[in-house]
């Protein structure tokens, strides 16, 4: 078996165990769940933005530990001070340290698109993220067939949810494409492997309609290359490991944004 097999059947097995302890009926008395979500679409969109997703991520399965200190607070509302159009968050606790209350902490902060980063498999899930204060969810095509994210992403349209689907190569990419997701987010890490190579949304660019957003995740760490990118079409960038190694995230975010404005100034001054 694969990580990815393992953490499918551990995460079927904790939502079976969800449901015994928070039924539906008390997911949906939650505070969050009859507010109106903040569009990720929307601010990934925005022209006085940069499309940064940045992500709130303790360890995964490949890089082990990679920030277990950093407070869900003061990184969150550090994210957005520095220019970020918006924030993911993990929430899967065994293999990346996350959890629900990570997200609650930084909606309860911020007021952003917060996509919920975890193995969605059924719909209990997404009445979860809803609950909890998430405003998108992500399905990951490697883990589910068509029929799966067609009613997955129909469901968390009908809470107000916005849904990113990723995709690692050409094979899920036209096995699963369907309207009814809104953010079509192409993850540059080798699922076998674990390589990374942006050359990967590069090469898949071209393939994925301009209805959808397009999002680069995994493996961006410059300025230069998110500039190359959105040559590409690319309007979203989730980047989670190259804030977070650092022991302040929020600043080396705003130090990316920071060097994003000035290569776009630079491009503008060109082009006059």
């Amino acid at each position: 078996m694969t990580i990815l097999d393992n953490i499918v059947q551990t995460k079927r097995q904790e939502v079976a165990d969800r449901k015994n302890v928070v039924p539906t009926a008390l997911l949906e008395r939650s505070l969050y769940f009859q507010s109106q979500p903040v569009s990720l679409r929307k601010y990934l969109q925005r022209p006085d933005l940069n499309g940064i997703i940045a992500e709130f991520k303790r360890k995964s399965p490949s890089k082990g530990i990679i920030n277990a200190y950093a407070p869900v607070e003061r990184t969150s509302i550090g994210y957005m001070q520095a220019g970020a159009s918006a924030l993911s968050v993990l929430t899967d606790n065994l293999y990346f340290g996350g959890k629900n209350e990570d997200l609650t902490t930084a909606r309860k902060f911020n007021f952003c698109p917060i996509l919920r980063k975890d193995f969605v498999l059924e719909e209990y899930q997404i009445i979860e993220a809803k609950s909890i204060g998430a405003d998108a969810i992500l399905l990951i095509a490697a883990i589910l067939t068509k029929e799966e994210v067609d009613r997955l992403a129909q469901f968390a349209h009908s809470l107000g949810l916005e849904v990113l689907l990723e995709v690692h190569n050409q094979e899920e990419l036209e096995r699963t494409l369907t309207p009814h997701v809104d953010c079509i987010g192409v993850n540059n890490r080798n699922l076998h492997d674990f390589t990374l190579t942006v050359e990967t949304s590069k090469q898949l660019a071209a393939l994925i309609p301009n209805e959808f957003v397009k999002v680069s995740e995994s493996g961006l760490s410059s300025a230069e290359t998110i500039m190359e990118l959105r040559q590409y079409g690319f309007e979203g960038f989730l980047m989670g490991e190259t804030f977070m190694r650092t022991s302040r995230p929020e600043k080396a975010c705003a130090a990316l944004v920071e060097e994003l404005n000035k290569l776009k100034q630079q491009q503008g001054s060109f082009s006059i």
